[in-house]
């Protein structure tokens, strides 16, 4: 008797919560592939028959993908992979490896990662190679199944391909982009880059293997396309299963996306960023303040948001120093002002700081030299201050030239923030000099 007698039958309002909750971080957070690429169906059809022909007919290539942060590289070549792999001969026999430039910052990580990708461990084992061709070319020697017609194609995708360019010797472009020519193994090398002159960073000998084929993408997404996507990926479907709660919920996107402020606050991102996953960040702190107590988003919490998504680290980082450390960075503003951006030592920054103890009557802030210079140390540690290219490790560490790392911007807004700054300190950062 207790059971629901009927399927439209209202949720509770926190099971209703909890199930929206379910279905928009697993949408925001699991990109799921379009069913195909409007903007870019002519470089879809290219990449696909690029990959294909090796893949079928054992042909090796090699081709960039270059384009904006957010205009689709990743996309294209996820929905042309999905197309590619539908094919039984393809999915049965294409291996794929992943490198990306952030991670695999040598050619040794580089190595270690194909090796671990194309599960060849054990086929390696101890053994010593004289150069890194010669441990590639045992990797895919291993990968042969009799003759050249029976070796299992293999796809290097290169994400960061640029990055890989400051490895020493560009050696593991080198040699992918010399197999991908000699036609050793069928081998097709894609990179996605977001600089357009990745082509300049390529030596000689690298650039004369590459086959010059590029992909370019370029974002013709409007604001109102954005504002779309945004009421997309917050409304709920016709599946959900309380049918008053998902109507109210679609009003309130609704009503969300026509109100000023907040069109204002999605134009600013627009403007920042095209990138979807940005996009999908600030979308994310919105949906993590819907509660029974407020369910809806408001155009406040998409203010609250953006001021997230946008809020500083460095200014941030200042809010947790210590009052001595806030001092420091206090007296370094007031040399920056006077000597106009000129470098600084921390015998400098401790007579700064001296000329305002001396106004002071009290004595609550005075602190032994080995306590300023280890509250010195602290914030070159958290990279507020940096030293001076070339100044010498030899010199004593009071007379180390430094710069500082932060605007007066910076350092205004985080006064401003402190939690419980004395009054005395903050009038001291606010005042034209020391």
């Amino acid at each position: 008797m207790n059971k629901r007698k009927s399927k439209d039958a209202p949720l509770p309002v926190g099971e209703c919560i909890t199930q929206l909750q379910t279905c928009l971080r697993e949408r925001l957070c699991n990109q799921q592939l379009p069913s195909r690429l409007e903007a870019s169906e002519a470089q879809h059809k290219h990449l696909l028959e690029l990959l294909k022909r090796t893949a079928i007919h054992g042909e090796s290539n090699s081709v960039l993908i270059v384009g904006p942060r957010g205009t689709g590289k990743t996309t294209l070549l996820g929905c042309v992979l999905r197309d590619l792999l539908q094919e039984k001969e393809v999915r049965n026999n294409l291996l794929q490896v992943r490198l990306n430039g952030l991670l695999q910052t040598d050619d040794r990580i580089a190595l270690k990662e194909i090796t671990r990708q194309l599960h060849l461990e054990n086929v390696v084992g101890d053994k010593v190679f004289g150069s890194f061709a010669e441990n590639l070319a045992f990797l895919l020697e291993a990968l042969r199944k009799g003759d050249r017609s029976n070796t299992r194609p293999v796809l290097f995708v290169l994400d960061e391909f640029d990055l890989f360019a400051h490895h020493k010797n560009q050696t593991l472009l080198y040699n992918l982009l010399d197999v991908s020519q000699s036609a050793q193994s069928p081998v097709a090398v894609v990179g996605l880059t977001c600089r357009l002159d990745v082509l300049e960073l390529l030596e000689k000998r690298v650039k004369s293997r590459f086959s010059h084929r590029q992909i370019h993408l370029l974002s013709s997404l409007t604001f109102p396309q954005y504002l779309d996507r945004v009421r997309s990926q917050l409304s709920l479907s016709d599946g959900f299963p309380d049918g008053k709660f998902r109507e109210d919920w679609n009003d309130s996107v609704q009503s969300l996306c026509e109100d000023k402020s907040v069109e204002e606050v999605l134009q600013r991102h627009f403007h920042s960023s095209k990138d979807f996953r940005s996009l999908h960040t600030l979308l994310m702190l919105c949906l993590s303040g819907v509660s029974a107590v407020n369910p809806s988003i408001k155009p406040a919490d998409v203010l609250e948001a953006s001021r997230l998504c946008f809020s500083d680290a460095q200014s941030n980082m200042l809010h947790g120093l210590s009052i001595l450390e806030l001092c420091l960075v206090i007296a370094i503003k007031h040399l920056n002002d006077v000597y106009q951006g000129e470098p600084f030592n921390l015998q400098m920054v401790h007579n700064e700081f001296k000329k305002f103890l001396q106004r002071k009557s009290n004595s609550m802030y005075n602190f032994e030299p080995a306590v300023i210079m280890k509250a010195f140390e602290h914030l070159q540690q958290l990279e507020l201050i940096r030293p001076v290219d070339g100044s010498s490790a030899r010199t004593q560490k009071e007379y180390q030239l430094m710069r500082l790392a932060l605007d007066h911007s910076q350092i205004m807004e985080a006064m401003q923030k402190y939690p419980q700054c004395p009054t005395d300190i903050k009038q001291w950062g606010m005042s034209a000099f020391g």
